[in-house]
């Protein structure tokens, strides 16, 4: 079983170019992309996205055990609007996380971050663990995001996952299934949000690819 990734489509490149034309792709820069694939796209790292002081939403708890971790590179772009998708995509990997420690499948952070089709995928993967009987620990790095606005209320966001750090655990045995890392431990996210009448950004369809050149060292 793999650690944590979304359904993968069939088609990666043509959903990610779908995803991103409906979001509006004129800022996009190739250059920017090609930066990706040396995995070590800046130093500033944070635990965690931060949630706006002026964000008076309650918001499902996000906490994880001590034996799991999240680090967020490059999280911030200097722009508002774009910060603040950032921070709910990076809340929507959090969810996923959550929901998989808890062994949980319909938790309430999954459906607070994730509608539609993406939460019908987020929701099944998380049940996979549960059948297995299985959680994970370790440290996730999230790093070279890439925000494109479209308006007001639609963006779209890639991202690279470096999972080489990151095992299943047996829920029972508390043992870590701690293989060697390969290329499969690096993950390609696109993702659609849009903002909700709560003003929060949530994911409304994801594609994921492991081994993705845009992302492996």
């Amino acid at each position: 079983m793999k650690r944590r990734t979304l359904p993968v489509a069939t088609a990666l490149a043509a959903t990610a170019a779908l995803l991103l034309t409906a979001c509006g792709s004129g800022d996009d820069k190739s250059s920017d992309n090609e930066k990706i694939a040396g995995a070590d796209t800046g130093d500033e790292k944070s635990a965690s996205p931060s949630v706006n002081a002026s964000d008076d939403v309650e918001r499902p708890n996000l906490s994880l055990p001590e034996d799991v971790e999240e680090v967020f590179e490059d999280w911030k772009t200097g722009d508002d609007s774009k910060d603040s998708v950032l921070t709910d995509a990076g809340h929507s990997m959090t969810a996923i996380e959550r929901a998989i420690t808890d062994g949980d499948a319909k938790s309430p952070a999954l459906s607070f971050y994730y509608e539609g089709e993406a939460l019908v995928g987020a929701a099944k993967w998380v049940q996979t663990f549960v059948d297995h009987n299985a959680t994970i620990s370790g440290v996730t790095r999230y790093y070279a995001p890439e925000v494109t606005l479209s308006g007001k209320s639609t963006a779209a966001v890639t991202l690279c996952a470096d999972e080489s750090k990151v095992f299943n655990k047996d829920r029972k045995t508390k043992k870590s299934d701690r293989s060697a890392p390969t290329d499969d431990s690096y993950v390609y996210y696109v993702s659609r949000l849009k903002l909700n009448p709560k003003k929060v950004w949530v994911t409304t369809e994801v594609v994921s690819k492991r081994g993705s050149e845009k992302c492996t060292p």
